[in-house]
């Protein structure tokens, strides 16, 4: 990185280094009016309305905001050239720093030495099980869906059984026949660690089986955010949460789906002739706190509600 563009990196970053900032920031870019009044952030804290508009300041003087007034009050929105900057921190970096890495380097090149063995005779076994496919292409979806997982996967220990559950459902997708299946819809955000987990897994619960909901990340996480897998405990049940795994954005699940839901992610979904297309403006739950990621927890089951609505009438 070169002297000029490390020093505009690091303006931007002394500029969100204050907790009540970013809580501000993460407030404006999931607001589903794409911005929000000084009125409403001052209800995230008991500082003074003084005090917030000093932090919305700073944040606008570092060109992260752009301001405007209207009667009373002013409104306050993510300036257009960084939002992918903005979505980037939000939805990637900061639930990373929240995520604990508990497989040291050592350990990890250790069991991947030993792991293309055990993808080939997973490959194999898949192979002869669903006959009714070609040998090859089951090799190729094993193969491509370890390398997806394990670029960003926290325990080695665990890629073998997650890349079988990853292929057959990308094996599954692919076979999808539109005219005698039941809908299907993809819930798709940066790192499918929160948002998509919980509405694929409230669609897949309030539907009773005649919607099929799948999610992926376009930056798939390491794991799923605590938080976030103690909400789909009380949805699923223990063992269902136990097994959620992010998992990466493919275009044979979108081609698969009959509703693409973004979440986050925005034109980094492939765009497919006669997929529907939507987009979800909702608060990241693994950065609210619990009581905040309950609320986005019945906002996100609101909108699966409607959603389902159009789906089976």
């Amino acid at each position: 990185m070169g002297t000029a563009a490390a020093s505009s990196v690091a303006t931007t970053l002394k500029a969100l280094a204050e907790p009540l900032r970013l809580r501000m920031l993460s407030a404006i870019a999931t607001d589903p009016r794409g911005e929000a009044c000084v009125c409403d952030l001052a209800e995230l804290t008991e500082v003074s309305q003084p005090t917030v508009s000093h932090h919305l300041k700073v944040m606008k003087d570092a060109g992260l905001l752009a301001s405007e007034r209207r009667g009373t009050w002013v409104w306050y929105r993510v300036v257009a050239s960084r939002k992918n900057a903005v979505t980037a921190l939000l939805d990637s970096f900061a639930p990373a720093t929240l995520l604990e890495d508990v497989e040291s380097e050592q350990d990890r090149a250790v069991a991947l030495r030993t792991m293309d063995a055990r993808v080939t005779r997973l490959a194999d076994e898949l192979a002869d099980e669903l006959s009714e496919l070609n040998r090859d292409l089951v090799t190729a979806i094993v193969r491509e869906s370890y390398a997806g997982l394990v670029r960003s996967a926290k325990l080695t220990q665990h890629m073998i059984p997650l890349t079988e559950r990853f292929a057959r459902q990308r094996l599954a997708d692919l076979m999808r026949d539109r005219e005698i299946s039941v809908p299907q819809v993809l819930f798709v955000c940066v790192a499918n660690a929160g948002r998509s987990q919980l509405a694929a897994a409230l669609m897949n619960q309030l539907s009773g089986g005649t919607v099929i909901a799948r999610s992926a990340g376009s930056n798939p996480a390491v794991d799923v955010h605590p938080s976030v897998r103690s909400l789909l405990t009380e949805i699923e049940g223990d063992k269902d949460a136990a097994t959620a795994f992010p998992k990466p954005l493919t275009d044979d699940a979108v081609r698969a789906a009959d509703v693409v839901i973004t979440m986050g992610c925005g034109d980094v979904c492939p765009i497919i002739p006669g997929v529907r297309y939507e987009d979800w403006a909702v608060g990241d739950p693994a950065l609210a706190s619990d009581d905040g990621a309950r609320a986005i927890r019945d906002d996100i089951a609101t909108r699966v509600h409607t959603l389902l609505d159009t789906l089976t009438t």
